[in-house]
């Protein structure tokens, strides 16, 4: 079951901070210690120093954001390698960024926090935009925002570009609202890497792995009922009885308005039988 809760704890303690004071690197790095529990954080740490001296040099004193980003994209991109997974999109390995600067392959997500801290090290400010379905960066600029796809090769977007994004996977479904191109948190950024990580491994029915993402999820958002009824869920399936029955009544206790109430209520009748039997 990998390091117990010492990952969780980690992660907490990073997390606690301020959200502009979050080492984003090393939070999502940490969010592969379940899965890698030997990984070391600093080589990893030590590639992006790497890569953004590279184009730190050949910037030299040029503070364009636009040339930046030309450089950027060049050492990422043409230098480096990386690129989008498309052919492996739903590759757990996606999700984790030691694998993801080892591989040179990622998601939106993964391959925007390269992009992010990459250019944190400049500095140029990028941040995070959380669009449904796909992620991308936001360069800030004194003459405006640069909107950037870095699963496509850092490719400039315009709007119509985002809604062309939506209606690749929504076909056509959800229309562009200004809101989606706030940028996010990287709390919610971490949120969002663990949600998509989790929808993997409970696709691919690894449920003890899936145990270990929900418990980070549940650190970093505590009050998330979805989570809370999937541990629960996920305990019930490892036969741990007495964890899932707490879990899973509480969900019924606050999620006053779910769909699945009745099922989950069916779920804790049925470990309420095996308890009463065990004991």
């Amino acid at each position: 079951m990998g390091l117990s809760s010492e990952p969780h704890a980690e992660i907490l303690r990073l997390t606690q901070q301020r959200d502009e004071d979050i080492d984003l690197a090393q939070a999502v790095l940490l969010l592969g210690r379940n899965a890698y529990p030997d990984l070391a954080l600093e080589p990893y740490l030590a590639k992006l120093d790497a890569i953004a001296a590279v184009v730190r040099e050949r910037l030299g004193n040029d503070l364009d954001p636009r040339r930046a980003v030309q450089e950027i994209n060049r050492q990422l991109f043409e230098v480096e390698g990386f690129r989008g997974n498309e052919r492996e999109y739903y590759d757990p390995r996606n999700s984790y960024l030691n694998e993801v600067l080892d591989r040179k392959l990622g998601i939106p997500i993964t391959l925007s926090v390269v992009y992010m801290e990459v250019a944190r090290r400049l500095p140029l400010p990028v941040l995070g935009v959380g669009l449904p379905g796909h992620f991308i960066v936001k360069v800030l600029t004194p003459t405006g925002d640069i909107l950037l796809d870095p699963f496509h090769g850092g490719a400039e977007l315009t709007e119509d570009d985002c809604q062309a994004r939506l209606d690749r996977v929504y076909g056509g479904l959800v229309r562009l609202d200004r809101s989606m191109l706030l940028p996010v948190t990287k709390r919610q950024i971490l949120v969002r890497i663990l949600s998509n990580l989790k929808t993997i491994l409970l696709n691919e029915s690894e449920h003890d792995r899936a145990l270990e993402v929900v418990g980070d999820l549940l650190v970093l958002e505590p009050s998330s009922l979805p989570d809370l009824r999937d541990r629960g869920l996920l305990h019930y399936r490892q036969n741990r009885f007495p964890e899932a029955l707490s879990d899973l009544r509480k969900y019924l206790m606050l999620a006053h308005d779910a769909e699945d109430r009745e099922q989950i209520r069916q779920a804790v009748r049925g470990i309420e039988a095996i308890l009463s039997v065990i004991r």
